[in-house]
């Protein structure tokens, strides 16, 4: 999963983070209500783990102009040392999936997150991904190819989330760079960078290529020679 966490107490935040990114989860992490909130609205996550008590700007503020002014529907479970039934109806009222208590269990924490993002997962959208023998698990993050494990920076792996789902369509240059970076996309030598990244990863100790340039227009992702579209 790809995860902010939003906490200002820095040991705990460390020990989330060290957890999850030792359980193959991408994590991000804020330390204020404000700086959380920016990030949550520029970027794309699966999940949301969220204090109350936060510098800035408190948790239960945040989380209702995440859901009432940016309009995200990113799923959110608060952790809080506030434990009256009273503060869990307001936290789930504010916009919250979840609420636990202080202290936790790291492993419930993160069992409770995958079962909110199943829960809100659109339906038709595939959480493990296939194109041949290349897989994707995006609830896990985990990439493999011919059972062999790759690894891969967030950005290429975003590029490869969008190539796979669009397979075997072709992806223009300019729909990558909307996806990685909105409106404010970078020169255009950095795509080319993730993309021979990406390449590099899940073509070059492989005898058959996945990743294909269609000159001109973009990308597409294909295991055998399916016509373009």
């Amino acid at each position: 999963m790809r995860l902010l966490i939003i906490e200002d107490n820095q040991d705990l935040a460390i020990s989330l983070l060290e957890y999850f990114s030792e359980h193959d989860h991408v994590v991000d992490t804020a330390g204020d209500g404000l700086t959380g909130l920016h990030l949550a609205v520029v970027n794309e996550y699966d999940a949301i783990i969220l204090d109350i008590m936060l510098p800035g700007m408190d948790g239960l503020k945040l989380c209702r102009k995440l859901r009432e002014q940016a309009g995200k529907t990113t799923p959110i479970l608060i952790l809080t040392a506030r434990d009256t039934l009273d503060d869990k109806i307001i936290g789930l009222d504010a916009g919250a999936d979840d609420y636990m208590v202080k202290p936790f269990a790291l492993r419930e924490v993160e069992a409770r997150l995958r079962s909110i993002v199943r829960r809100t997962q659109p339906q038709g959208v595939l959480p493990v991904l296939t194109v041949g023998d290349l897989i994707f698990d995006t609830t896990t993050f985990l990439v493999t190819r011919a059972d062999q494990r790759i690894e891969l920076p967030p950005i290429p792996l975003k590029l490869l989330e969008l190539l796979m789902r669009r397979s075997p369509k072709v992806v223009t240059k300019s729909e990558m760079e909307a996806a990685i970076w909105g409106d404010d996309p970078p020169d255009s030598d950095v795509l080319k960078t993730h993309l021979h990244v990406l390449r590099n990863a899940i073509d070059k100790p492989y005898t058959r290529d996945l990743l294909h340039t269609v000159r001109g227009i973009g990308y597409r992702l294909v295991a055998d020679s399916a016509p373009l579209s």
